[in-house]
């Protein structure tokens, strides 16, 4: 653990300075692309500018004999990358892997100067962010970038949600976390194949009645504790908080309700690896336009956001103003970047 007063010092001699506080950008949906596939390396012009952010991704997904080509892959994407407005990510292979090290210093040696965060899955406690953390510094200055990339983490193992506070307090470069659901639940012997999402199976039964008739069933969410864990750890170190991918392309409620599950936990984005979950994760994780017309109303008729007022029957208090402020700030994040939110909102762009 290093001391408070060198937590903000560069871990390599002319590496950038760590930022002082991650940035809140929209990040609605990393959306994911095999950059071994030159036919979806071709699309990118393209696919960038309607999403948040693009990731190229290096791991699960990517057969072994493809990984080279991944790898170079994410370079062609990256030293032709002309999308300011979208941020550029990748998924490099874990840090147990033949693979993970040369995706790392291939990552930012060739394309470190518009790669805006590196994701590392199976994380497990903080010596794994520890030792991410000072390889890049060191490539930082070898490649002499001016500003750091980030980190985001995947809670796949039950020993990275067990230490999941240390993960998220590890390094000033840590943006995020998401829930790795399929790992996870392979790693804690849950009796699921599925990747994300509810199971019929994981359910509650109304009590029995006098009469006889049938016992209503209502399905639970296998995954709320550990989002709401996830989301306790991010918070309280000021970094984001991401659902991870829903496998099941076809089932597009599904997925909107699970996104939604995770909205209102404070997730602020979650994964798309299929065009078609764009559009539900844009509409998930922008607030709708009646939620800021109401935050609108409370703010200002709140004035000092002290004490309490009863508006439309309903009592509103200074918790309430905090609440709605989340609402508004995500909102006019979202405004500066998408017109046509701007406009619903009623925010100039």
């Amino acid at each position: 653990m290093r001391s408070p007063k060198d937590f903000y010092r560069p871990l390599a001699v002319g590496a950038p300075a760590p930022l002082r506080e991650i940035p809140a950008v929209p990040s609605r949906m990393i959306h994911f692309f095999p950059p071994s596939n030159a036919r979806m390396v071709a699309k990118v012009p393209d696919l960038a500018p309607k999403v948040d952010v693009l990731l190229a991704n290096l791991e699960d997904g990517v057969p072994a004999a493809d990984k080279e080509a991944a790898r170079a892959g994410l370079v062609e994407v990256g030293q032709s990358w002309s999308t300011p407005g979208t941020q550029l990510w990748t998924r490099v292979n874990s840090l147990d892997s033949p693979w993970g090290l040369d995706d790392l210093v291939t990552a930012v040696l060739e394309v470190g100067h518009v790669l805006d965060v590196v994701m590392i899955p199976k994380v497990e406690g903080p010596e794994d962010i520890h030792y991410v953390d000072r390889l890049l510094a060191q490539l930082e200055a070898k490649a002499a970038l001016r500003k750091p990339i980030l980190i985001h983490a995947i809670l796949e193992t039950a020993a990275g949600v067990a230490r999941v506070e240390e993960i998220c307090a590890a390094s000033p470069r840590l943006q995020g976390l998401s829930l790795g659901p399929a790992d996870l639940a392979a790693n804690r012997r849950m009796k699921t194949t599925r990747v994300g999402g509810g199971h019929p199976g994981y359910l509650v039964r109304q009590d029995p009645s006098s009469d006889g008739t049938d016992r209503a069933t209502y399905q639970q969410d296998l995954w709320h504790y550990t989002i709401a864990r996830m989301v306790d750890a991010c918070v309280m170190n000021g970094i984001h908080p991401y659902y991870g991918p829903f496998g099941d392309i076809r089932d597009t409620m599904a997925c909107e309700d699970q996104f939604r599950n995770a909205f209102l936990l404070g997730c602020v984005g979650a994964w798309s690896l299929h065009p078609a979950q764009i559009p539900i994760a844009k509409k998930v994780f922008s607030p709708s336009r009646d939620d800021v017309r109401h935050a609108r109303r409370v703010v200002e008729a709140m004035g000092d956001g002290t004490g309490a007022v009863l508006l439309d029957g309903r009592m509103e208090d200074d918790a309430s103003v905090k609440q709605c402020h989340v609402i508004l700030s995500t909102a006019r994040a979202l405004a500066a970047r998408d017109p046509e939110l701007a406009d619903l909102y009623g925010i100039a762009s």
